[in-house]
């Protein structure tokens, strides 16, 4: 996975929408839209939610070891 697509999930598991995402990482909110779609397409989930959720399950959000965030700080926040 880019570092791109981990900053898109992250930021979309802090509960920002396309549009906050794009703004955020500089990029249009159609782009933001298709990468999340070739996420949940790849990933095999059926929503953003669950795209987030299943992210969590394979550890991009948190370091099991040392405790660190990987792909950020904090818990999610309202959008």
């Amino acid at each position: 996975m880019s570092q791109s697509d981990r900053e898109i999930v992250r930021l979309l598991y802090q509960g920002l929408g396309d549009a906050a995402i794009g703004r955020r990482l500089g990029l249009g909110h159609r782009t933001v839209q298709r990468r999340v779609q070739q996420l949940m397409r790849r990933w095999g989930v059926p929503g953003r939610v669950a795209l987030g959720a299943r992210a969590q399950e394979l550890g991009l959000f948190d370091d099991p070891v040392s405790g660190d965030r990987r792909l950020g700080a904090g818990p999610p926040i309202a959008a």
